[in-house]
């Protein structure tokens, strides 16, 4: 006869091995899972993209910090695509991977950085999100969704910039970004040692900037509305002839 549920113990995700982890994360979507993936790999996240920085001539903790929450970002993107992508060869295989991917990311965002001040346009992905309500951003699109999609995101990110312009606008920035692009649950987002907050601090920062980002869209998409019925209002008769 099966145990009963309540007296399954809980899983051991510190126990696991590397890929079953990552596994873990793909499958279940268990808080817990995914604070030990952000413990397991943090310090080689972090040390990558410091040492690549470094080689670019740039190690201000501000940057470095940005570049490692651009690769849980990248990481986690349409539902964690290159992660559920990724085929292991051996059963460490996957710190290669993220060793690759960090580093790659970072000489991409310092190429952008030199091509930008050169006056070339620099190639980069479309910002991805799951934008303030998930259901309203996330899923595959393409065509005019998919372009309306990339408006709403860059909205999104323009009412952020707008609402929060505070000492800690960027950490917050940047704990919206891993919560609604990323997918990362707040309790992970809380052990990233660069972000400082516990995961009720978390919790609270989503709730507000949620709040104030939903409501600030409200308010302008009202306002573009009202313009818009102004002026497609009826023409006088002697413009008629």
């Amino acid at each position: 006869m099966a145990e009963p549920l309540e007296d399954l113990a809980p899983l051991d995700y510190r126990a696991l091995a590397p890929q079953a982890l990552v596994r873990a994360c793909l499958d279940t979507a268990d808080e817990l899972a995914w604070q030990e993936f952000v413990r397991r790999f943090q310090k080689l996240v972090a040390s990558v993209a410091l040492r690549t920085a470094r080689r670019w001539g740039e190690s201000s903790p501000q940057i470095v910090d940005e570049l490692v929450q651009e690769t849980y970002l990248k990481l986690c993107a349409d539902d964690c695509r290159l992660l559920r992508s990724f085929h292991s060869m051996h059963e460490d295989a996957i710190y290669g991977f993220v060793k690759v991917l960090t580093a790659n990311l970072v000489h991409d965002h310092f190429k952008a950085m030199r091509s930008q001040k050169r006056g070339g346009r620099a190639q980069s992905e479309p910002l991805d999100s799951g934008g303030v309500v998930q259901t309203e951003v996330r899923g595959k699109v393409g065509g005019a969704q998919e372009v309306e999609r990339d408006v709403l995101i860059g909205e999104i990110d323009n009412c952020l910039r707008s609402v929060d312009q505070g000492p800690n606008a960027g950490r917050d920035r940047r704990v919206f970004w891993l919560y609604y692009r990323a997918g990362l649950p707040a309790s992970a987002i809380a052990a990233l040692p660069t972000i400082g907050l516990s995961t009720k601090g978390v919790e609270s920062s989503l709730l507000r900037l949620t709040r104030l980002v939903r409501k600030t869209l409200v308010r302008e998409r009202g306002e573009r509305a009202s313009r818009s019925a102004e002026g497609e209002g009826i023409q006088p008769l002697e413009s008629l002839s």
